[in-house]
């Protein structure tokens, strides 16, 4: 397999001599096995022209911010969502300096702007310009905000100085970008990730539920992907869109996440088990919706079958990771049920706080297993979700 099969990278060109490299950086992504898109900027079309790297991406390029046509079809945040990498080769100075202030002036700003995905920039510039304390400070900026800095290289430059400031070279480049993706080591696995909340009916109106987003399981079905698996997502009712690339099995009920739970990973490698499944369920369900006649109802409630303890019972080569949102003694309950139901690793966190867990974008987490615990601090349920697919890597071997 290539390195970069099934990648989505977008090559961002912004005005610099060094453009003229891009062309290659567009080839070599490809010969690597990665889709490629070409965004450009303005000033990146005095230095190459769109159409050859039209020609050589095989797409059209995407240069103007304003295009109706480009926004009846892909525009930037359809271009924003698409990609797994964006990576702007060159990166000068300036656009440097638009990325750390936030500017949306260009399309290639507004994808920046826009995108989930992992960004990464080859700077290119004078080197008087690359050691200003300005563009110091800018890199800074860009790599505390997780964008990954991509040289620069050290030689005679275009204007006749030497040091650093050239554009690294296209295989370089194409290796950096590989790294990115190291996680491919799942390759070849399959992986069942259960998503969301369970709704239990009480009539055909009303429902017992819980406040899960589903944010943290579709996290991990993107990263799974990204690292090279094979996904499929298996999810209560959610406001969200499907990652692209994974099958998708919508479920209601308990009842149905444990059927179809149970079916996928027949032939499964690993089940990340995310969802917050509904511990019980009502013992009957009315066929008509209940009218308010009383002050007071009850509810009798069942048990749901336990999805993950029926998992590592029916399939004991299948390793299970398992979730634990608690409230309170987080990794001792986190623990505790680590070991009576079976699993391999289980990953806790604190849903009582509202900077992290439930509707939230962010998560703080501990990750357990029988002999160890680590802690991942509070970051994106996005970062958190690649740290656990490498969590689970380490602990495959």
């Amino acid at each position: 397999m290539s390195t970069l099969s099934n990648k989505r990278i977008i090559v961002g060109v912004s005005g610099g001599i060094a453009a003229y490299k891009s062309a290659e950086v567009v080839r070599r992504l490809q010969d690597a096995g990665a889709e490629v898109r070409v965004v450009m900027t303005p000033g990146a079309e005095e230095f190459i022209r769109p159409l050859t790297l039209q020609a050589l991406s095989g797409h059209p390029v995407h240069a103007d911010l304003l295009d109706p046509e480009a926004e009846a079809g892909m525009g930037h945040i359809e271009l924003a969502r698409w990609a797994d990498l964006v990576l702007i080769a060159p990166a000068t100075a300036d656009f440097i300096a638009t990325m750390v202030h936030g500017r949306a002036n260009s399309l290639l700003n507004a994808i920046y702007l826009a995108t989930p995905a992992i960004v990464a920039v080859a700077p290119a510039m004078n080197q008087g310009m690359w050691s200003h304390p300005a563009t110091t400070a800018n890199m800074e900026q860009l790599s505390q905000r997780q964008v990954k800095v991509f040289g620069p290289d050290s030689g005679i430059q275009a204007c006749g100085d030497i040091g650093l400031g050239r554009m690294q070279q296209p295989d370089m480049l194409v290796e950096q970008v590989s790294a990115c993706f190291a996680s491919l080591q799942l390759s070849g696995k399959k992986l069942v990730i259960t998503a969301g909340p369970t709704r239990e009916a009480i009539d055909p109106v009303r429902y017992i539920s819980n406040h899960s987003s589903g944010k943290m399981g579709y996290a991990l079905a993107e990263a799974a992907i990204e690292a090279g698996a094979e996904v499929t997502l298996i999810s209560g009712p959610v406001n969200l869109e499907p990652p692209q690339r994974c099958t998708l099995t919508p479920v209601i009920s308990a009842a149905d996440m444990h059927s179809a739970t149970m079916s996928a990973c027949a032939d499964a490698d690993i089940l990340i088990a995310a969802a917050a499944v509904a511990d019980y369920r009502p013992a009957t369900i009315a066929a008509q919706k209940m009218k308010k006649h009383a002050d007071a109802i009850t509810l009798e409630l069942e048990k749901n079958v336990d999805i993950v303890s029926a998992a590592t019972s029916e399939y004991k080569n299948l390793f299970v990771v398992g979730f634990a949102a608690e409230t309170q003694d987080v990794e001792s309950y986190a623990r505790g049920k680590l070991e009576r139901k079976g699993l391999d690793a289980i990953v806790a966190n604190d849903v009582s706080r509202s900077d992290v867990g439930f509707n939230s974008d962010n998560n703080e987490a501990w990750w357990i297993t029988a002999n160890t615990s680590k802690t991942f601090s509070i970051r994106s349920k996005t970062q958190l979700a690649r740290d656990i697919v490498a969590a689970i890597v380490e602990q495959l071997g």
